[in-house]
Formats: C-alpha cells, sequence, structure tokens
C-alpha cells in the first residue's frame, strides 16, 4: 500500500491532504505535536481535530505525535515506512509574523530545519516520493507593495493594464526586500526544497500560497484570517484592524482547492518546481469587504477597532496569478468564492465555537 506522510495533519491543510489521500486508498501516517496551541493558546489548539481524523479514517491513518525539529524521530519514521513512501506533505510550521519576532530562534528551527529533516529523511528513504511543501506568498516580501497602486472605496487595486492586473507571477524578485523573520524562514525551506529537486533530482515543488482557509481553521489573531474574523463576529469577540486603512486585499483560497493542486502534482510531479497558489481573481477581499460578509453572513455587527500601525512585511495588495500552474495542470481550477468560504465556516465555527449546530440564513 502507497504510504503518504503528512506533517501538521491535525492543521488546516494537513487534516484536508489527509482525508483526501486516504479517500483514494493510501495509508496516511499524520505526524502533528499541537505546536499551535504552545504558539497561540488553547483555542488555537488543533487536538480536536487530530481526534476527528482517527475517528473517521480509522486505521487508514495513524497519528505520530513527533516534531518535525526532531530528526532522529522523523529519521526512524521513514525508516520504517521506507519506499513504501510515494507521497510527503509538508504543511508544519510555524505561521505568524508577530510570534517570529518574538521567538526568532524557534521559528526557524520549525520552519528550515524541520523542513530539512523531511527533505533528509526522504532523500534517504523515499526518494522517489513526491515531495510537496506548503510555502507562502511572504517569500516575496514587502516588495509587492511597490507596485502601482490605486486606491478605490473599500480596497486598494493595481493600476489598470499593469502587467500584473491579473495577478502576481512567480517572476516577482524575492530579493531586496523586508520579508519579517517568518518570511526569512519560509524562504530558506523554499529554497531547501528547490534544491533538493534540482540538485538530488527528488520531485520536490513549492507551492507559495496567499491565505488558506476552510471551515477546519482553528483561527487565532496572529493566523487564520477568514476563520478568526467569523469566530470575532459569531462570539462578539473585539477585532483589530491593522494599517492600510482596512483595505488591504487578501487572496484567499479553500484548502479543498489546494489539496485538489497538490493531487495534480502527485500523479505527475516535476523537480524544483514552484507555483504561485491561491484565490486569484476568483476569489479575493479587503479586510473591510471581508468583515461586510462575515457580518451579512451572521446576522450581527463585529465590534472592530483600527490602529494606524500595519503589521509589518504584511501586503497591500496580493493577488494570485495562477497561470503558471493553470498551464501545467489543465483542469484545476479555484472552485470557492470568499463568500461561499465564509458561509462554510459560518455553519462549521458556529457548532465548535457555541456548541450549535446553525443554518446559514444570512447572504
Amino acid at each position: 500500500m502507497s504510504v503518504a506522510v503528512i506533517s501538521g495533519s491535525a492543521g488546516l491543510v494537513g487534516s484536508e491532504a489527509a482525508r483526501h489521500f486516504a479517500g483514494l486508498g493510501m495509508h496516511v501516517v499524520g505526524i502533528d505535536n499541537d505546536m499551535r496551541r504552545t504558539l497561540f493558546g488553547a483555542d488555537a489548539s488543533t487536538r480536536w481535530q487530530a481526534e476527528a481524523l482517527q475517528h473517521e479514517l480509522g486505521c487508514g491513518y495513524r497519528h505520530v505525535e513527533a516534531d518535525v525539529r526532531d530528526a532522529a524521530a522523523i529519521s526512524r519514521l521513514f525508516r520504517h515506512y521506507g519506499r513504501d513512501i510515494t507521497l510527503v506533505v509538508h504543511a508544519a510550521a510555524q505561521p505568524s509574523h508577530d510570534w517570529a519576532a518574538r521567538r526568532p530562534r524557534v521559528d526557524f528551527a520549525v520552519n528550515a530545519h524541520g523542513t530539512l529533516n523531511l527533505l533528509e529523511a526522504t532523500r534517504r528513504r523515499a526518494p522517489g516520493a513526491a515531495f510537496i511543501f506548503t510555502s507562502t506568498n511572504k517569500v516575496y516580501g514587502d516588495t509587492p507593495n511597490r507596485l502601482p497602486l490605486v486606491e478605490r472605496a473599500t480596497r486598494w487595486d493595481i493600476e489598470p493594464g499593469h502587467p500584473y492586473a491579473n495577478g502576481i507571477p512567480e517572476d516577482l524578485s524575492i530579493d531586496q526586500t523586508q520579508h519579517s523573520l517568518f518570511g526569512a524562514s519560509k524562504v530558506a525551506a523554499d529554497v531547501l526544497v528547490q534544491e533538493y529537486g534540482r540538485y538530488y533530482g527528488l520531485p520536490t515543488v513549492c507551492f507559495r500560497a496567499g491565505c488558506l482557509t476552510g471551515p477546519h481553521s482553528s483561527g487565532s489573531s496572529q493566523h487564520g484570517f477568514l476563520s478568526y474574523l467569523m469566530k470575532c463576529v459569531i462570539t462578539g469577540t473585539p477585532y483589530t484592524v491593522y494599517g492600510y486603512l482596512g483595505k488591504q486585499v487578501r487572496d484567499n483560497l479553500h484548502c479543498a482547492d489546494l489539496v485538489q493542486a497538490f493531487d495534480r502534482f502527485y500523479r505527475a510531479p516535476g523537480a524544483g518546481a514552484v507555483y504561485n497558489i491561491g484565490g486569484g481573481r476568483r476569489s479575493n477581499c479587503s479586510v473591510l469587504e471581508a468583515i461586510e460578509i462575515c457580518e451579512q453572513i451572521a446576522g450581527r455587527p463585529l465590534q472592530w477597532t483600527y490602529s494606524d500601525a500595519n503589521r509589518r512585511g504584511d501586503h497591500i495588495w496580493w493577488i494570485t496569478d495562477l497561470s503558471k500552474f493553470s498551464a501545467h495542470y489543465p483542469g484545476w481550477q479555484v472552485t470557492r468564492g470568499v463568500k461561499e468560504i465564509c458561509r462554510e465556516i459560518y455553519a462549521a465555527g458556529s457548532e465548535r465555537w457555541l456548541g450549535s449546530a446553525v443554518s446559514v440564513a444570512h447572504a
């Protein structure tokens, strides 16, 4: 039986990938130590998701309580399964700008050293396995903020006729820019994944994602934009908008669409591939627009305040150009827009956060 090793298996992307590849008949080995609880507090714990996976997938899923920083533990796991491993999805990460600035050594160890540990284990024990890395658009730093932007009533947008009008492609430089400490650690991991593809010939790919989202997100104030925003609306928790007048535009991709992209690569992998991935022109919103959408769906107002200080390294405008991946893998597409995603988050989140099932009556 083919084995899929998925790091961060109880997280948003990892859990979606686990369900998908288990559904294809693969045996899924999930690596997760609930580090989100350590990073962001009890409300961000993914323990509930790990338990749900074990209940739903049964003997098709093995949960391994391990840390990607533990090279010996990762090596033992890969030695056990060896060449039965045909897929590695590396979704474990420290994902927060603010947290990375406070604990840069831990951030770098998780994001860079953890990636190196998985790459080395794959190279030594399962060199034919497709290695899929969930990278980030933050590898581009704040370079997108130098684009010619136009202020609209509720959002920033790019100047009409600009070459990036359809979104930002992979040719944008990652050099000479402020990445944030988080962005820098992800750059290191991103380049490692590319190099293991180019130098060693492993079938590797970096998916440089915008905002990833969906109903299984354990959103917090520092990570998980739409999930945390909807949680604040539902529970009456105050929310702070940081900088850019709330008009900063975020590209939002449902994790199920991302995993479909993973599936396409797994079936026809390259070596050292790099793709920008996100909601594109189909699925994006500004913070102000997201607030309005969430309020309409929940049928109640958000208590929010504004701070002039934007998060360092934050993008004013990001929409992904999906043309490269779409050309290499025809048939893949974004299937859900922001409103559809927010409806799913509301339906799932209301039950989890308030303990009662709801119907989405406000659209």
